[in-house]
């Protein structure tokens, strides 16, 4: 069973490389038969221009699943913008009591007025 993956995933992964592999296997009939450029030897095409045409055939067999693969999606909606009322009154009740906020003694504790300065670098 795992053979038959790694089987699977190897023929998948070089798909696009088979057009290329059939033109270097059969390079010589490529080039005498089935060459569109054969008239214009000039070109000096030898089959490239077969193999263009292959792997534009390839690749457009690949674009279609790609497609229907994104028409497929649907966006899930993860936000939800409903409101709910939590009135803080009832889950934090609040007691009235006073509070003052300042210190009894108007004495600074730790400072002796000097301000410290680094060194000065001639």
């Amino acid at each position: 069973m795992k053979f038959l993956v790694v089987i699977t995933a190897f023929l998948l992964l070089f798909k696009p490389v088979f057009p290329v592999f059939e033109y270097v296997m059969n390079y010589d009939y490529v080039v005498k038969v089935l060459c569109e450029n054969k008239a214009k030897p000039e070109m000096h095409c030898n089959g490239k221009c077969h193999l263009m045409k292959e792997l534009a055939k390839a690749s457009e067999t690949e674009k279609p699943a790609s497609q229907n693969d994104k028409k497929a999606f649907t966006p899930i909606e993860l936000f939800c913008n409903t409101a709910s009322e939590i009135t803080l009154a009832e889950v934090f009740p609040l007691e009235e009591t006073s509070a003052s906020f300042f210190y009894a003694t108007s004495d600074c504790i730790g400072f002796d007025g000097k301000v410290f300065h680094p060194p000065i670098l001639v």
